[in-house]
């Protein structure tokens, strides 16, 4: 089964996984093993369900993560209940990632190729239906075994863009899709002295070192943004350290104390931490994560997946400061 989740004559169909390209690719590989192949239309509920949030976060001033809301809300969900029509009960993916008894997500095999994070927003319920055949294997065991198996797939290069990017410049997408185009505003010290002038606030993110177009005699990162006043607030690196991390729309399936570690990118590192209040299992609005030692802060939006060992055991999204 594949899923056809976005359409656009910009885009550089072959480098995306969700393209009319991809569909036709996966079903001629099925078709060449004998299987039977199926594919679902869901580029209506994928622009309403990620991207137009995705395009607003960013008009808002927040760096989204699409991903995480994509596979917990939009699309494996659509598949799972296609299985159930058809009388499958089970559905088996691609995804580097294990599910142990109970529904509870853990961590792959391959840590360099872990998905557990973009995996994290998936309710028990459907995690219990999934199943991560890749999950106890490394990535160059996977593609000598498609490789022995001469599947077209077997070298084909690892997507690096947003499914619904893919060879698009990320600035552009935001003009052409959202109306978020150049609006210049200043970029500013902490202590407010303008030291330059940027594109638009929300083409901005923070901790992003590169792109600002300003001398300084050493480095400066982006600290803040804010896309009411369009300015961009810069300095040192030191000044992203941070020691606790603002999370809203918590979701724990098992009570705080169990939480030992945040990730707040899809591929870095799991920090040492734990929740700050003893917060039962269930949602939570608003709570603090407490890093066990000063951390780059990330941007408002991205999410933070928690951990006990490698166990995926919450889900929220990093707040802007109170």
């Amino acid at each position: 089964m594949t899923l056809e989740l976005w359409s656009d004559p910009e885009n550089d169909g072959e480098a995306s996984c969700c393209s009319a390209q991809a569909v036709r690719g996966a079903r001629e590989l099925a078709h060449g093993l004998g299987m039977p192949h199926l594919s679902i239309d869901l580029r209506a509920e994928f622009r309403a369900g990620v991207v137009d949030g995705w395009l607003a976060e960013h008009g808002a001033g927040l760096t989204p993560n699409p991903c995480v809301r994509c596979n917990g809300s939009v699309r494996l969900d659509a598949m799972l209940e296609l299985g159930e029509r058809l009388g499958a009960h089970t559905l088996a993916t691609g995804h580097y990632a294990r599910v142990q008894r109970g529904g509870m997500l853990r961590m792959a095999e391959d840590v360099a190729k872990d998905q557990s994070y973009v995996l994290s927003a998936l309710a028990p319920s459907s995690l219990r239906r999934l199943r991560f055949p890749l999950g106890g294997l490394r990535k160059e065991q996977v593609r000598a075994l498609a490789a022995e198996a001469r599947l077209s797939v077997a070298r084909k290069p690892d997507s690096q863009d947003l499914c619904f990017l893919a060879g698009t410049r990320h600035g552009d997408f935001l003009e052409r899709h959202g109306g978020l185009g150049p609006r210049p505003g200043p970029i500013v010290d902490e202590r407010g002295a303008v030291l330059g002038e940027h594109r638009g606030a929300h083409a901005y993110t923070v901790g992003q070192r590169h792109g600002l177009g300003i001398g300084a005699p050493r480095p400066l990162y982006v600290l803040a943004t804010d896309a009411g006043a369009n300015t961009v607030t810069v300095g040192p690196r030191a000044a992203l350290l941070a020691e606790a991390l603002p999370v809203s729309e918590l979701t724990l399936h098992r009570d705080g104390a169990c939480v030992d570690g945040v990730r707040v990118r899809s591929h870095g590192r799991r920090f040492p931490c734990r929740v700050e209040r003893d917060l039962p299992a269930g949602r939570h609005e608003r709570a603090s994560i407490a890093l066990a030692e000063p951390a780059e802060r990330t941007a408002p939006g991205q999410v933070a997946c928690l951990y006990a060992g490698d166990v995926v055991v919450g889900h929220g999204t990093i707040a802007v400061d109170s």
